[in-house]
């Protein structure tokens, strides 16, 4: 699902980005449900990134107030029932073509699917936060999402990885 969004962009940098696990759902611009490993996951779209709602897990990447914690390359903890893993990295592109283009590639290769959510923020095309649940199942044991923040003042794109897993 693609939402055109009103809001201007709040978060204008990959460095001003924070993670939070556990927060309550926030004020979001738009929100897809799915169905995944028998439970409801909620794709958020916030005017300051993403939030994503599995189960017993709230996980936000976004310009959080006050002392939140600096998004982490890596995380990792364990919630009732759950193992929950994350990992980040950012791209920095060299020209805004390269950016363009990697950005568009993004939005392409989500754009027809229905467990996905890709907002473009106004003022530039390239200004979109996109959320996706991993194509292939984890063998019944738990469920991945990824998301894309891009930032075209910066060209530079943060990469999101997080699995929610049952131990065995």
């Amino acid at each position: 699902m693609r939402a055109s969004l009103d809001t201007p962009y709040a978060d204008a940098r990959a460095d001003a980005l924070s993670f939070a696990l556990g927060l309550p759902p926030l004020d979001a611009l738009a929100v897809l449900p799915v169905e995944r490993a028998d439970m409801t996951v909620e794709l958020r779209l916030l005017g300051a990134s993403h939030q994503v709602i599995a189960g017993p897990l709230s996980e936000t990447v976004a310009c959080l107030p006050g002392d939140a914690e600096p998004l982490p390359g890596r995380a990792s903890t364990s919630v009732p029932g759950w193992t929950y893993e994350f990992a980040a990295t950012t791209a920095a592109h060299s020209d805004d073509t390269a950016f363009a283009r990697a950005v568009e590639a993004v939005c392409a290769r989500l754009a027809d699917r229905g467990d996905a959510l890709t907002g473009a923020f106004p003022g530039s095309r390239h200004a979109v936060t996109a959320l996706a649940l991993e194509n292939h199942a984890l063998e019944d044991s738990g469920i991945g999402w990824r998301t894309w923040h891009a930032y075209p003042q910066t060209r530079e794109i943060v990469m999101t990885r997080s699995r929610l897993v049952r131990p065995s």
